[in-house]
Formats: structure tokens, sequence, C-alpha cells
């Protein structure tokens, strides 16, 4: 596999399999909904879209970055879904950046959306989908996110390196500008524990799925098969 790593304004052509990462915190939210239930997660283009689609669906749940806000049912972080029973139900999500490049790349031919609590279901799924070429989108401060980026290598090399040591990324995840900024305060709509949940490896056996459906860009768990009866996607 030839990996590239992208930030969102590099992406100057449509890659045929891309995988978003954002690791603090859009995906690791967007795993913890599926956990709780979720059945889809809306990846909105605006506030304005997630405001227009919880209105027109009620029922929704809708979630935003950055502190409470009229409308929005939560905010973007895992520490505050994982009380949430989501049963069933269609989430709408909008973030700074990662359903900024969910959204870039979604005339892609396959689109994952990944943090580290799904890295080895996502590394598994591109094994068996067996690309050439795969474009990792490093979401967060326009690619040069710490975090983002070891996520991402880290994926990468368990494509390929089955035994690849996942502390190191995890170290620099941990020492990433976000991981600070979540701790002291500077990010609003924080809970204590959102950056160990962000940096808890594998706690979801699923990948996670992003295509268009009636004009919507949908994300969808992926369960994978057992490890003896990988099955190509």
């Amino acid at each position: 596999m030839n990996p590239r790593f992208l930030g969102i304004a590099d992406l100057v052509e449509t890659p045929s399999v891309a995988v978003v990462v954002d690791v603090m915190r859009a995906f690791t939210v967007a795993a913890w909904a599926f956990a709780q239930g979720a059945e889809r997660i809306v990846l909105a283009e605006s506030l304005d879209e997630a405001l227009a689609l919880k209105a027109r669906h009620p029922q929704w749940v809708a979630i935003k970055d950055g502190p409470p806000a009229p409308g929005f049912d939560t905010v973007n972080s895992p520490g505050m879904l994982r009380s949430m029973d989501l049963g069933g139900r269609t989430v709408v999500q909008k973030t700074t950046a990662g359903t900024v490049g969910a959204l870039a790349v979604k005339e892609a031919s396959l689109v994952l959306c990944a943090g580290f609590v799904v890295a080895e279901a996502t590394a598994r799924l591109l094994r068996t989908r067996a690309s050439d070429s795969v474009t990792f989108v490093v979401t967060g401060e326009d690619g040069r996110a710490e975090e983002d980026l070891a996520c991402a290598q880290y994926i990468a090399r368990r494509v390929t390196e089955a035994e690849t040591d996942a502390a190191e990324f995890l170290r620099r995840a941990g020492e990433s500008r976000a991981a600070a900024e979540l701790v002291e305060g500077v990010r609003q709509g924080v809970h204590p524990d959102d950056v160990a949940l962000c940096l808890d490896l594998d706690r979801f056996p699923f990948a996670m799925v992003a295509a268009s459906e009636a004009s919507l860009m949908v994300l969808r768990p992926y369960a994978m098969p057992p490890l003896t009866d990988e099955a190509s996607f």
C-alpha cells in the first residue's frame, strides 16, 4: 500500500480510497455514538444545515463543537456522549475539522472515518480492500495536527505490519496541542475524560464507512468479521 498524508486544503483531486482522521474528537465521538446504539450519523455541511435537519427531524440528535447551543442536543465530547442512550437514533454531527474532511472526499469510492478507538478495524478493512493507494486526510490544524497524523501513520503501518507497537503513536497524540488544549480547558464543551477516551486504542471492533445517501453524507459502522474469516469489502 502506498499511503499519502494530506491536509484538507491539499486535496487537489478525489482519491480512490480516503481515510479521514479526527482523533480529538469528531470520530472518537462518532464511534461512541455507534457504541451507544446510534443507527447512522449524518455529517452536516454547516451549523445551519445541522439545525435545519434537526428542525425537520426533531427525533434526531444534533451534535456540534464548542459550548452547548440552542437547537443542539449535546456537544462533541466522548465523555459526555457515553452516558446517552442513542438506540436506533440518527445523529447529526457538525465539527470544525472531521466532518469537513469527510465531506471534502465524499466522491471517493471508499471513505473511512477513523481515530485510535477504531484503528485496528480500519486497518483490517483497508487490508481486505487491498488498495494500492490510500489517502489519509489529516483534518486538524490544516493537516499538521500531531494526534491525527500519528493515528493515520499508525493505521497505515498496521495495514502491512501486524506487529506494529502503538505506544509511540499514542505518546505523540497524548502530547499534541489538541490534547493540551482539552486538558487545560482552552476548548469548550469538554469532559475531563475526553483525552483518555480519544487514546483508548481499539475500543470498538468496527470501522466507520461514509457514503452518500439521498444527498446526505452518512456515516455507518461496519462490523469486521472474525480474524479467521475476513472477506472483501
